[in-house]
């Protein structure tokens, strides 16, 4: 199992282009094997295509994920364009990863779909997304979408791999029939094995198999108390597990975190800092030294 850790900003603030660049070129410089960026219209994190081609452009080697890319109210045929492009830019070094959306009212009011319109949106656009990538010619009449002889270019180098977000059944059940991985969060190594078991499931009976190298988790962790406001997010997105097992504190914490995931299978960890690090080459000099030996 080749296990590989990157890194993640969740919703911390703006990054200026200098800061921005400053960390891609440490987790690069520091053997760590990509950068994620979120997506949250009404929070300070930049808009995560532009932010990863910013850092694509001053790279060789890191590859770039969204954790997750919010995919109903959007173009598919342009969402098409956009991967494709940064895929070829970047040397083959794309890794989308798609999701719902968050249920809150601003951002479901920037995407305009209604809550109960995501899923269906999300199922129609994502076989889409694919086609684009493969077909050199589309036809497609759906409740959503209509395509006659479309053509998306460029092609990706290869097809890429789509990873999906979600933890509730009917989530795991998606990235069963539809997606190459996923991308668990707010999830304990317990968790991630249960949801495992259910998308294996899903796949089969779908006729297809999910690559068991595709398993990954987004590993937030602090070095301080966890603010009482985050303690009451935690207990909403995942209730009755203690925070600790969610968000780790301090190094060894995160370092036997991590090696919980990788014991049930989950081998591509995203480490997130809670909140924003007081110096990110320190930070990352730190992660470095604690998690990286865990890379095989």
């Amino acid at each position: 199992m080749k296990v590989r850790v990157g890194y993640g900003l969740g919703n911390l603030r703006s990054l200026s282009g200098e800061q921005l660049g400053a960390l891609a070129d440490g987790l690069e410089g520091h053997g760590f094997d990509s950068l994620w960026l979120s997506e949250r219209v009404s929070g300070p994190a930049p808009e995560p295509m532009v932010a990863l081609a910013f850092a694509a452009g001053r790279t060789s080697r890191i590859k770039f994920g969204t954790s997750v890319q919010v995919l109903p109210g959007r173009n598919p045929a342009l969402l098409a364009k956009q991967w494709a492009t940064l895929d070829a830019l970047s040397g083959g070094r794309a890794l989308p990863a798609f999701g719902l959306g968050i249920a809150h009212p601003v951002e479901q009011q920037a995407f305009g779909v209604a809550r109960a319109e995501r899923a269906p949106w999300f199922e129609e656009a994502l076989p889409l997304i694919r086609r684009f990538w493969s077909e050199d010619s589309v036809d497609h009449d759906g409740p959503r979408f209509h395509y006659a002889g479309m053509t998306v270019l460029p092609k990706p180098g290869k097809p890429l791999d789509v990873w999906l977000g979600g933890r509730a059944p009917v989530e795991l059940r998606r990235v069963g029939r539809l997606a190459d991985g996923w991308l668990a969060s707010f999830s304990t190594p317990e968790q991630c094995a249960q949801g495992r078991i259910a998308i294996d499931e899903a796949a089969v009976a779908a006729g297809r198999a999910i690559d068991p190298e595709h398993f990954g988790a987004m590993v937030l962790y602090s070095h301080d108390e966890l603010p009482d406001a985050f303690l009451q997010i935690l207990q909403s997105r995942n209730p009755g597990v203690d925070p600790a097992e969610l968000v780790p504190r301090g190094w060894p914490a995160l370092r036997e975190a991590c090696e919980r995931y990788v014991e049930v299978g989950f081998s591509k960890l995203v480490l997130v800092p809670l909140s924003e690090p007081k110096d990110w080459d320190d930070e990352l000099t730190a992660a470095a030294a604690e998690v990286l030996p865990i890379q095989t």
